[in-house]
């Protein structure tokens, strides 16, 4: 039974990819991308997202994002986002090192997602301060957020809206895209390009992959000589397949989708089971596969004393208990999520 609830970055591959990559572990096949799992890998994707679009797989988020945004952004840019984003809080400075210089500008709000007059408040001001306040450039929105919430189509759309009035091009990470996907319930192509984000950072290692994660353009055009960016970036492999078949058997059968709901299900199983709970106090609406709550702090020290691992949050204050973050994955299963909420019962 596993107690860690700290992050979906702790799981094992799920089998389904670790045979993907026992399979292919045969022969000699073309290297840098010049193989056949790699060719089928943008016919996949391009059927799945109903778009002409060009994908780039790479082997970690932050190089995802940060070769994203160096591709839209200039180095005397601004690039709107939340003031929690991951860009923001956890990539060590990888956006601004990539992209030569780029500002981020971190919009605030209590649930992880941009309001669009936020949004179109802060691009005014930046133009009307001229050539003293970097460029608005591009704007990068968290799918589902580091709060745990999702974009609606219609939050999506308004925000897009204001970007392309004043000509931003729009990134998305999608880190967890498949979780907000699956709380969407709506298809890839309506929640991207169709509700207006010109390139995705699409993630599959929170979701089960080993380290496959692609950076998608859906407008062909901002693509134009990013085989080279990544290369010097160091994320083109040579032995490409064991990126692309991770990919592969990540979106064929729609195993991305399987993997994120259990995940999502399990968040929302351990959200019920928190509102029993003494003292605790939901942060957030689960919509996705994290659980913002807060515990006494009591609970808190008696749950990591019993083996559970999850992370204390630090960017919201309270006074009633210590806020918590828990995530659920695909690999968490109903005993796991019955064993905490059991023992949050008991010791609280």
């Amino acid at each position: 039974m596993s107690r860690n609830f700290g992050s979906d970055n702790v799981t094992p591959v799920c089998a389904p990819i670790m045979s993907a990559i026992n399979a292919v572990n045969t022969g000699m096949v073309a290297s840098y991308g010049e193989d056949e799992y790699t060719e089928r890998l943008s016919a996949v994707a391009r059927a799945i997202f109903e778009a002409d679009l060009v994908i780039y797989p790479v082997a970690t988020g932050t190089a995802a994002n940060a070769l994203a945004l160096a591709q839209i952004a200039p180095p005397y840019g601004g690039i709107y986002c939340h003031e929690t984003a991951h860009i923001v809080t956890d990539e060590c400075g990888a956006p601004e090192f990539f992209t030569g210089g780029a500002k981020l500008l971190g919009l605030p709000s209590s649930d992880g997602k941009i309001a669009a007059q936020r949004l179109e408040t802060a691009i005014d001001l930046a133009n009307e301060m001229g050539v003293h306040h970097v460029k608005p450039s591009a704007l990068s929105l968290t799918q589902s957020t580091e709060w745990g919430t999702v974009y609606s189509l219609e939050e999506l759309s308004a925000l897009t809206a204001v970007a392309r009035r004043h000509r931003l091009p729009v990134h998305m990470d999608g880190a967890r895209f498949a979780n907000a996907l699956v709380c969407l319930g709506c298809s890839p192509a309506a929640a991207t390009w169709k509700s207006g984000v010109d390139v995705l950072s699409l993630g599959a290692s929170k979701n089960g992959a080993l380290c496959a994660e692609a950076v998608v353009f859906f407008d062909r055009a901002l693509a134009e000589s990013f085989e080279r960016r990544r290369k010097q970036a160091g994320h083109l492999w040579s032995k490409f397949r064991y990126l692309s078949c991770q990919l592969l058997a990540y979106l064929e059968g729609e195993l991305w989708l399987a993997n994120a709901r259990q995940a999502n299900a399990m968040a929302g199983r351990l959200a019920l089971g928190l509102a029993k709970v003494a003292g605790a106090r939901l942060l957030q609406t689960v919509e996705a596969n994290e659980i913002f709550v807060v515990l006494p702090e009591r609970l808190v020290t008696c749950l990591r004393e019993a083996g559970f691992h999850f992370y204390t949050w630090p960017w919201c204050t309270v006074s009633d208990g210590i806020p918590v973050r828990l995530v659920t994955t695909y690999a968490t299963s109903e005993a796991d999520v019955d064993d905490f909420i059991h023992e949050a019962q008991r010791l609280s």
